[in-house]
């Protein structure tokens, strides 16, 4: 049946919900060859994945997640998530890490969703590791992490055991230079069904694209970012160029608009301003930023990013105020006191 739905796909053919259902099935099947598995995720992503499909693999791949018993009194706060895609390879620290423990400072439920890297020096996990937060929390702990500290990591290999089954595939990919499906959907997946997502993405041509999605998927708020950096683009909201945008509410239609960071009275950075390095380098930019040490240029990427953040969650009328939140989060020592604190909870 996959091989069959290769051919499909090859010949341009868009696959229904119950093709994408039998597809998945097969995926992560263990007796299903990797090689097809590869084969079939190497057309799909030659094809392009449409809105619709990409949509009906999250639903699908959702319902095998493992999925944290998070509390009525939780759920009555807006959770927020704020993740990269991945895949720009600019090598930049982790600012949407960052970003997240900002925002869990300033008062947002945050549920960061995230993995080891895979095309960069340090993932989400890596870095959290290194500056001493938990990570490998079961569904349980990491529902009264949120409750009790605004903040938990859900670490894609805890809760999507799955994925085990796909990893064979996705190497084969990888080792042939081919991305797939699976580069997409990271920030799609959240186990813990964010109400309010900001999601970047490497191409300005996914805005679109995964806002609908999100929207698909019942998130209430959400903003799909790329940035300019050059020729290339950032998974961010940038200060190196203008940022493309797709934002939405649940119960709305959605708007595309562009962000220029000169309008929020930021320097322009260059990409070097912004490069990181591996986990202990990282988790050392982080610090120095939440401590109020790092003055330049990094901290204006995440002031401008948390500044969405922000402003989706309802922590701020506009992007500006939102801006100015972030700022004085930072610089009353709420950010850096809740590193410790996350870094100090019980296991």
């Amino acid at each position: 049946m996959l091989d069959a739905l290769t051919v499909e796909l090859r010949g341009g053919h868009t696959l229904s919900d119950s093709q994408v259902t039998e597809a998945v099935a097969h995926l992560i099947n263990e007796q299903v060859p990797a090689a097809s598995k590869a084969e079939f995720l190497a057309a799909l992503a030659a094809k392009g994945e449409t809105w619709t499909e990409l949509s009906a693999f999250a639903r699908e791949l959702r319902q095998l997640s493992i999925e944290p018993p998070i509390d009525a009194g939780t759920r009555q706060h807006e959770i927020l998530d704020v993740c990269g895609t991945g895949g720009d390879r600019l090598n930049t620290f982790n600012i949407s890490t960052t970003v997240a423990l900002v925002a869990a400072a300033g008062g947002v439920m945050v549920a960061k969703h995230g993995n080891r890297a895979i095309t960069s020096a340090s993932g989400s996990a890596d870095v959290l590791e290194e500056l001493g937060i938990p990570v490998y929390l079961s569904g349980e702990a990491a529902a009264q992490s949120l409750a009790e500290h605004n903040f938990a990591f859900f670490f894609a290999q805890q809760f999507h055991p799955m994925f085990k089954h796909i990893a064979s595939a996705r190497k084969l990919c990888a080792e042939r230079g081919q991305r797939t499906i699976f580069n997409i959907l990271g920030p799609l997946l959240n186990p813990a069904r964010p109400s309010v997502q900001l999601v970047g993405v490497p191409r300005p041509e996914f805005c679109e694209k995964i806002a609908r999605v999100l929207q698909s998927l019942g998130v209430r708020r959400g903003m799909v970012v790329s940035g300019e950096a050059g020729e290339a683009f950032l998974d961010e909201i940038s200060t190196l160029g203008k940022t493309h945008l797709a934002e939405f509410y649940q119960d709305r239609g959605f708007s595309q608009s562009t962000l220029d960071f000169q309008d929020f009275g930021l320097k322009q950075a260059t990409l070097s301003d912004l490069q990181g390095g591996d986990k202990r380098e990282n988790a050392r930019i982080i610090r120095a930023i939440l401590s109020g040490e790092e003055r330049g240029p990094k901290r204006d990427a995440v002031l401008l990013n948390a500044a969405a953040a922000f402003f989706l969650a309802g922590k701020s009328r506009t992007l500006l105020d939102g801006l100015g939140y972030a700022a004085e989060v930072i610089d009353t020592g709420k950010a850096h006191e809740k590193l410790v604190s996350l870094a100090n909870q019980r296991r």
